[in-house]
């Protein structure tokens, strides 16, 4: 690829509506190119030049990354296909088995969210992962499969494991562990896949924002970094399906693994995070709404996990599942 790609987003005409957009072009990445190239040309030629004049280069660092900040935050972007958001959203009112159980967790994030967006060619150094498609954040089913999978290990003592000096190879899951996600990759013939289902989480916002690394000698900033995140205020929902099979391995009973689950997902969102920059506060959520799913109970919604958890214990206890 050469620099005439970029020269020809540069010439495009504003895609203000889908029905401009060239199908061919759109469906292999050029929409998703030409939403990064709009949301951040005007914002990263004012820094630059900023730059470029300002002789105090570690005071206005700071100040850019707090006006970014307040500028992005909760804002919507403008060139987001707004219309077809609510059609990305999963279908759980017609399940196929009384013994599947179906969730989603409406959630609204506190801390930025990012996942970087695994594309060969890019206009920005570290892009936010976006669907192919529509241009629209989002979080892929197998990451909430590894996160999760992660949550419910802590809640099973993994972090008492690490205290008393084992190694992770050392560790064995749980059978309500193995049972939900199934073996680790390479386990050859003992390999089995869990009872969930995961579905990818779109995002309705992107943001903007800046980390500014400090140096340890002087204690100012360097270089500041660049990132497009889901920003602060933005939306999503976690999907995922709960769906055993007649006569898999490991058994374990909905009333057990059911529960656990449930709290390992509100320790992930609210304490933990699902950012792939967790470790410094990124990707915490507040939960808004608990939904639960079944073929012959019907469709419950809860403010809280206690009164959800209370309402699939019902159905269990009315014999939900054979």
């Amino acid at each position: 690829m050469t620099l005439d790609y970029f020269v020809f987003l540069e010439t495009c005409e504003s895609l203000e509506n889908l029905e401009d957009t060239p199908v061919a072009w759109a469906l292999t990445g050029g929409y998703v190119d030409h939403v990064s190239k709009c949301f951040l040309k005007a914002e990263i030629e004012r820094l630059e030049a900023e730059r470029a004049n300002d002789n105090n280069r570690r005071r206005q660092a700071e100040q850019k990354k707090t006006q970014l900040r307040e500028k992005y935050k909760g804002k919507a972007s403008r060139r987001f296909p707004v219309k077809l958001y609510p059609g990305l959203q999963i279908d759980f009112s017609t399940l196929l088995s009384d013994r599947w159980f179906a969730f989603q967790v409406d959630f609204e994030l506190l801390t930025p969210w990012y996942s970087k967006d695994d594309r060969v060619f890019r206009v920005l150094d570290n892009p936010v992962r976006k669907d192919r498609v529509f241009g629209v954040p989002f979080m892929a089913a197998s990451s909430w499969k590894g996160i999760l999978r992660w949550a419910c290990r802590m809640q099973a003592g993994l972090r008492e494991h690490f205290e008393v000096g084992k190694r992770f190879e050392d560790w064995i899951d749980p059978g309500w562990i193995l049972h939900l996600f199934g073996n680790e990759k390479g386990e050859g013939e003992e390999f089995s896949r869990g009872a969930l289902v995961f579905y990818p989480t779109w995002f309705d916002r992107i943001g903007f924002e800046v980390i500014n690394p400090h140096s340890r000698e002087r204690r100012a900033g360097t270089q500041p970094i660049y990132y497009e995140v889901a920003p602060p205020g933005a939306k999503g929902t976690l999907s995922l399906l709960y769906a055993p099979w007649p006569g898999m391995e490991p058994v374990a009973e909905a009333e057990e693994v059911l529960p656990k689950l449930l709290e390992a997902i509100e320790a992930l969102l609210t304490t933990y995070g699902i950012s792939a920059k967790r470790t410094v506060g990124w990707g915490t959520a507040k939960i808004l709404k608990w939904h639960a799913f079944h073929k012959t109970e019907g469709t419950v919604e809860k403010d809280n996990r206690a009164d959800l958890e209370r309402e699939v214990q019902a159905w269990l206890s009315a014999g939900g599942t054979p």
